[in-house]
């Protein structure tokens, strides 16, 4: 009998194959991390490394974070280890949100204390990186192998999304 983690993964994975892509896929991926892993907000992100932006494509609370934001990738420890180096990175605390990223009054506004972030990553190069926040200490290191999975089921739509870019 399947664990909850791997019908979660299964369900996430049998989205794929529904019409409508990508938005089936990542509610599919928002509802899997949820009850995986947790998460109060989470947000997809498509990196295009040609015109170095980050932009959007999904987020589970659209009115602090609409799918369509972009923004300038700036070199930076977190996001040089997420989308140069492709490992993960987990913030656990306040204080590590606000060092990390600019937008950390709004982190907090929306009770948010702890990210987890994880490349989506396809023949050795970041085509993006999923986003995970919640409360304070929330994640941890089995965090990162649980939510992995989840990730690598994001390659698809993401590489369609770039399409054309590079």
């Amino acid at each position: 009998m399947a664990s909850s983690i791997e019908t979660a993964w299964l369900e996430a994975a049998r989205a794929l194959a529904a019409p409508g892509q990508p938005t089936p896929l990542y509610q599919a991926l928002d509802r899997g991390l949820g009850a995986a892993v947790g998460h109060k907000l989470l947000t997809l992100m498509i990196y295009d490394a040609p015109s170095r932006s980050v932009e959007r494509v999904y987020s589970n609370q659209p009115a602090a974070y609409p799918v369509g934001g972009s923004k300038p990738y700036s070199a930076s420890t977190l996001f040089d280890r997420i989308l140069i180096e492709c490992r993960p990175a987990i913030l656990r605390d306040a204080a590590e949100i606000r060092a990390a990223f600019v937008d950390h009054a709004l982190i907090a506004r929306l009770g948010l204390a702890s990210s987890l972030h994880l490349p989506v990553v396809h023949d050795g190069r970041a085509l993006g990186m999923m986003n995970l926040l919640h409360e304070a200490g929330w994640y941890d290191e089995p965090h990162v192998g649980l939510a992995e999975p989840f990730a690598a089921l994001a390659v698809a739509p993401f590489l369609v999304a770039l399409r054309g870019r590079a």
